[in-house]
């Protein structure tokens, strides 16, 4: 894959997850208006008193690995089971929120891994 391409694919993916991990923290952002079932979801992780605090942290930190090109995949390794969670958080529990961001990061996640496959094809095998 081109290196500028991929510079640009992987900076953005860091500076949306460093913008939406902060945003756990901040609540900048306006929320999304969620059907019952997502916000019930997205209601007891961010009551179990840890959880959504821990995904921002996971979040910074990945995505700022991203931004600087520091330790690159294992930044993808730590977002992978997130962006699976955020793809499938969309596709089942609100499926209008699948056109955005969600299928964005999972596109981004996918090409990124690609473009650093030399790094995970082991994992595989």
């Amino acid at each position: 894959m081109n290196s500028k391409l991929t510079m640009v694919l992987r900076i953005l993916m860091g500076l949306i997850f460093v913008v939406f991990g902060a945003n756990k923290f901040g609540g900048f952002l306006p929320n999304p208006e969620l059907g019952e079932s997502a916000g019930s979801l997205i209601g007891a992780i961010i009551n179990s008193g840890f959880m959504w605090e821990v995904m921002g942290v996971i979040y910074i930190i990945a995505g700022l690995l991203l931004i600087v090109n520091k330790a690159v995949p294992f930044a993808l390794v730590l977002l992978a089971p997130m962006v699976v969670n955020i793809f499938l958080f969309h596709a089942v529990l609100d499926p209008a929120g699948l056109v955005g961001p969600s299928t964005l990061v999972a596109i981004l996640q996918i090409a990124l891994m690609y473009a650093h496959w030399d790094k995970f094809k082991g994992l595989f095998s």
